[in-house]
C-alpha cells in the first residue's frame, strides 16, 4: 500500500488523493474494474451491520421485496440485510461473517459483515485474511469522548492490530453514532480523532482515513454532509472507491497448486501431455515456454500452453485461474504444485504465527492436518514460542494457545511445501490446521 504512516497532526484523511479539497489525478486512481473486497469490523453493536444496510439503500442495490422483509414499522431494520441466521435474529448479534454484493457507477463491491464479540474473533481473522480493506468503526457513545486522552475499546484495538498483522492493505476507522451527541458531535470527534491518530501512531499502523458518520442517519456515508463535526472531506463510499486492491504477487517465481486433472486422452496430438492442471495461480506469471518442477515428486517438464478460463490461450497472472498443458506426460495430481525451477526449496521447519480457532488448546506435541494450497500434509507442533497481547502484540511466554489467542508456534511438517513468508505473499504464507480426529478447523497459520 502507498500511504503514510499516520501522524497526530494529520488525522482526518491520510491517503494523499483523499485529502480533503484535493483532486484526483489519472495515476492516483484505482483501476475500478477491480471489485474491492473490505470487511467492518470493530466492538460490539458499534453499527456494523447497519452500516452495510445503508450502504445497500444509499448506494440502491436491494430490491423491494428484499427490503420490505427487513422493514419493521415503515422502517427498515438495516442491520437484517446481513444478520441471516437466526440465533443472529434473535440476539441482535452478528455471529458469523455474512458477505453481501453492490456496485456504485465507479467500482463493484464485496462486503463482509465481521462479528464484533471476542469469542468470534475467529470468524473475524477468516475474513481479513483475504480483504483488501477494513472499515473499524467506532461507537462514540460508548467512549469518554470529553476527555481528550480518551481510551479506546479493547475489541477497536484489537481488530485494528489484527488487520494490520493480516496484512490488510486499507484501514478506515469510522467513527459511528455521533448524531446522538447532537451539539456535541463537533468536540467528540475532534477528541476521538487524536485517540485513534496517537493509537496508530504507537502501533505503527498505516490509516487510509478517519472520517465521521452516521450509519442510521446516513451522514457521511454515501453522501456527505459538508462541515458535519467540522469534516469536509470525502465519504466513506468515495475513500472505499479510491482504495487500492491487494497487489498479485505477479513478481515472484511461478507457483501453480494444482486443483483438478482434466483428461482428453482422446486427443491425436502427442507432441505434449493430454491432460489440462486447472487452478488458480498463486504467485507469478504462467507462459508457454516455461520450464517447473512438479512438488513433490521432483519431475520437471516444459508449459506447452496456457488456458484462461475461456479456455483460450494466454499467459496468466497470479490470483487468475489457468489450464496448464505441459510438453510431456508427467504424474501430476490433484494437491501437487507447478513450481518454477528457481522457486526457493521446499520447506520442512517452519515458524509461524497462528490465530487458534479450536476449543482445544494447541499444545507441543500435538500434530494436525495442514492444508497448503490444495495440498494436506502432517504437521506436528514442536514449540510454542509467545502468545501475543491481542491489545498491543506485545510478545508472553505461553506453553499452549486456548481458543481465540494469537501466538508465536513452530511446527515440523512430514513432507516440504512450497512456502514463502506471508509478508511476501498472502497466499504461499498461509496454511490452515485442522485437528486430524474431528476434521475441525483449528487454526489459521501465517508463515514468518
Amino acid at each position: 500500500m502507498t500511504g503514510f504512516t499516520i501522524s497526530k497532526d494529520e488525522v482526518t484523511t491520510i491517503r494523499p488523493e483523499l485529502v480533503e479539497g484535493s483532486a484526483s489525478t489519472g495515476s492516483a486512481r484505482t483501476d475500478f474494474g477491480s471489485a474491492l473486497k473490505f470487511i467492518t469490523c470493530g466492538s460490539v453493536d458499534d453499527g456494523k451491520s447497519t452500516l452495510i444496510g445503508r450502504l445497500l439503500i444509499d448506494s440502491r442495490s436491494v430490491l423491494q421485496d428484499q427490503l420490505a422483509n427487513v422493514s419493521r414499522s415503515g422502517e427498515a431494520d438495516l442491520a437484517q440485510f446481513t444478520d441471516g441466521l437466526s440465533a443472529e435474529r434473535e440476539q441482535g448479534i452478528t455471529i458469523d461473517v455474512a458477505y453481501r454484493y453492490f456496485n456504485t457507477a465507479n467500482r463493484k463491491f464485496i462486503i463482509g459483515d465481521a462479528p464484533g464479540h471476542e469469542q468470534y474473533t475467529r470468524n473475524m481473522v477468516t475474513a481479513a485474511s483475504s480483504a483488501d480493506a477494513a472499515v473499524v468503526l467506532v461507537d462514540a457513545t460508548k467512549l469518554q469522548w470529553q476527555d481528550p486522552n480518551l481510551k479506546l475499546l479493547p475489541q477497536t484495538r484489537r481488530h485494528a492490530l489484527l488487520c494490520h498483522l493480516l496484512r490488510v492493505p486499507g484501514i478506515v476507522f469510522a467513527v459511528n453514532k455521533l448524531d446522538a451527541l447532537g451539539d456535541n458531535a463537533t468536540p467528540a470527534f475532534a477528541n476521538i480523532r487524536g485517540a485513534l491518530a496517537g493509537f496508530a501512531q504507537d502501533a505503527d499502523l498505516e490509516v487510509s482515513a478517519i472520517v465521521p458518520i452516521s450509519a442510521l442517519k446516513g451522514h457521511n456515508v454515501v453522501e456527505s454532509v459538508d462541515g458535519w463535526c467540522d469534516y469536509t472531506g470525502p465519504s466513506l463510499l468515495d475513500i472505499l472507491e479510491e482504495l487500492p486492491v491487494t497487489p498479485a504477487d505477479t513478481a515472484l517465481p511461478l507457483a501453480f497448486p494444482v486443483q483438478w486433472v482434466e483428461k482428453f486422452s482422446a486427443s491425436a496430438d502427442i507432441t505434449q501431455g493430454r491432460r489440462v492442471f486447472w487452478g488458480r495461480v498463486a504467485a507469478g506469471i504462467a507462459q508457454v515456454g516455461q520450464r517447473i518442477q512438479v512438488l513433490p515428486s521432483g519431475q520437471t517438464a516444459t508449459v506447452a500452453q496456457v488456458l484462461g478460463h475461456t479456455r483460450k490461450p494466454l499467459s496468466v497472472a497470479a490470483g487468475h485461474s489457468a489450464g496448464i498443458v505441459l510438453d510431456r506426460e508427467v504424474d501430476v495430481s490433484r494437491g501437487d504444485w507447478l513450481l518454477a525451477l528457481d522457486s526457493p526449496a521446499p520447506c520442512r521447519e517452519l515458524k509461524v504465527t497462528v490465530a487458534w480457532m479450536d476449543g482445544e488448546p494447541l499444545v507441543a506435541g500435538r500434530t494436525y492436518w495442514a492444508l497448503h494450497g490444495h495440498r494436506w500434509v502432517k504437521a506436528r507442533v514442536k514449540r510454542v514460542v509467545h502468545r501475543l497481547d491481542i491489545n498491543t502484540l506485545a510478545e508472553e511466554d505461553a506453553d499452549a494457545l486456548p481458543a481465540n489467542s494469537i501466538g508465536h508456534v513452530e511446527l515440523q511438517l512430514q513432507e516440504g511445501i512450497a512456502a514463502r513468508p506471508y509478508q511476501e505473499s498472502r497466499v504461499l504464507g498461509a496454511l490452515v490446521l485442522v485437528d486430524t480426529a474431528s476434521h475441525r478447523t483449528a487454526g489459521a497459520v501465517l508463515l514468518n
